[in-house]
């Protein structure tokens, strides 16, 4: 053999093996086009926000069943690729860990709060992945980069929302703020209390509780004592619940505006009861909307799980169908799937029409206003005025 066709075969030994060897690893997942479809998603299962989390974790495996029966992403099969974070930020910088490098996935949805999804955005915004928080508010999240988009509103938008409810829609001129003390609290009221200041409220108190409290009078009989006409109260359910109990109890008459933390049908309503009757809330779902596909979620959800879902359970759907339509046309490597996100335009979802995300990510549609009747959540307005609704740009 001369030394020249020694050379030549050698030198295809070689290109061979670097062939074999690039075809494996996580790419390689990304771009299969015969295997499954797979998505990260991160809720705290377990922990203190477990009812967000199980209410969330259902929703997801409902989208990604509906996407399959559906015919999947162009004949390819979704998988869900799932993880419980349990609210702690060390794990879900672990789980961001896993889902980058091992777990080839093209595309991550968060089912966390803000704290959780802060922690590990910049993880999916180095690895190149696109992610979509499915509720958690804080500004920050979407101003990691580029990958990174939100599919509730951001926290000033809806505290801007609660505002124009307040003063607007009730009459509200002299307003207390009830807060939780964490990141959800603190945004909601900041936007909140600068709109209303700008539509002419006075905010005659701001006080804050922490997540797990359970004893609200002390500080409900300091508000009663003040006579607000309304009181704000960015809080979580479990706490809202409370609140609005004792308060009744206290005979409080001004009214309660709380936010999306307190849409739950569980943990809010199953709680509060009959005191809950009359307090209305901002969030991202009209129960009673006439669209065929928000009433067949509806449907779909209390049937396969026994209770109606909420607001985080449909803004988790949501993310993933959102996610399913970009990649159906567009691909699913992440580049192209991140692309496809900033084209989006007048999409119909579950918690309304997505007119399509700005370049930080953020995601412009109407804000729901709901009111409590007969225990439930029904339909009381929406916010639609363009200079509240249009997310910030930077």
């Amino acid at each position: 053999m001369t030394q020249k066709r020694m050379f030549t075969l050698l030198a295809l030994f070689v290109t061979m093996a670097l062939l074999v060897t690039g075809c494996g690893g996580t790419q390689s997942a990304q771009s299969d086009n015969k295997g499954p479809v797979k998505i990260g998603f991160f809720a705290p299962v377990t922990g203190p926000a477990a009812a967000d989390g199980e209410s969330v974790l259902n929703a997801a495996k409902l989208a990604v069943e509906t996407i399959n029966n559906d015919g999947g992403i162009n004949g390819r099969k979704v998988e869900l690729v799932n993880y419980d974070d349990a609210l702690d930020s060390k794990q879900a910088v672990s789980i961001a860990q896993k889902l980058t490098t091992k777990d080839g996935v093209v595309a991550v949805v968060s089912g966390s709060y803000s704290g959780t999804t802060r922690a590990s955005a910049k993880i999916y915004q180095d690895a190149k992945i696109p992610m979509i928080s499915a509720y958690a508010l804080h500004p920050d999240i979407t101003k990691t980069g580029n990958y990174m988009f939100r599919q509730s509103f951001v926290g000033p938008v809806q505290g801007k929302a609660g505002a124009k409810v307040a003063v607007d829609m009730l009459n509200a001129k002299k307003i207390s703020i009830l807060q939780v003390d964490i990141d959800f609290g603190k945004t909601l009221a900041a936007g909140f209390t600068e709109k209303a200041q700008q539509l002419g409220a006075e905010i005659i108190s701001v006080d804050s509780f922490s997540t797990g409290e359970k004893e609200f009078t002390p500080v409900l009989t300091k508000i009663k004592q003040l006579n607000p006409d309304l009181i704000y109260i960015p809080g979580y359910a479990a706490e809202c619940s409370q609140i609005v109990r004792q308060a009744k109890e206290l005979g409080i008459t001004a009214k309660i505006l709380g936010t999306e933390g307190a849409d739950s049908t569980v943990q809010f309503l199953g709680v509060a009861k009959d005191a809950a009757n009359g307090v209305i809330i901002t969030t991202n779902m009209n129960r009673d909307s006439d669209r065929k596909l928000v009433q067949d979620f509806i449907k779909d959800y209390n049937q396969k799980y026994g209770y109606k879902p909420d607001m985080v359970a449909a803004s988790t759907y949501d993310a993933f169908m959102v996610l399913a339509n970009v990649m159906k046309t567009k691909g699913t490597e992440p580049d192209t799937i991140r692309q496809g996100l900033t084209e989006v335009k007048d999409y119909e979802a579950v918690t309304g029409l997505i007119k399509g995300y700005n370049q930080l990510g953020e995601v412009k549609k109407s804000v729901q206003v709901q009111i409590v009747k007969d225990a439930e959540f029904h339909y009381f307005g929406e916010i639609s005025d363009d200079d509240i609704i249009t997310p910030p740009s930077e």
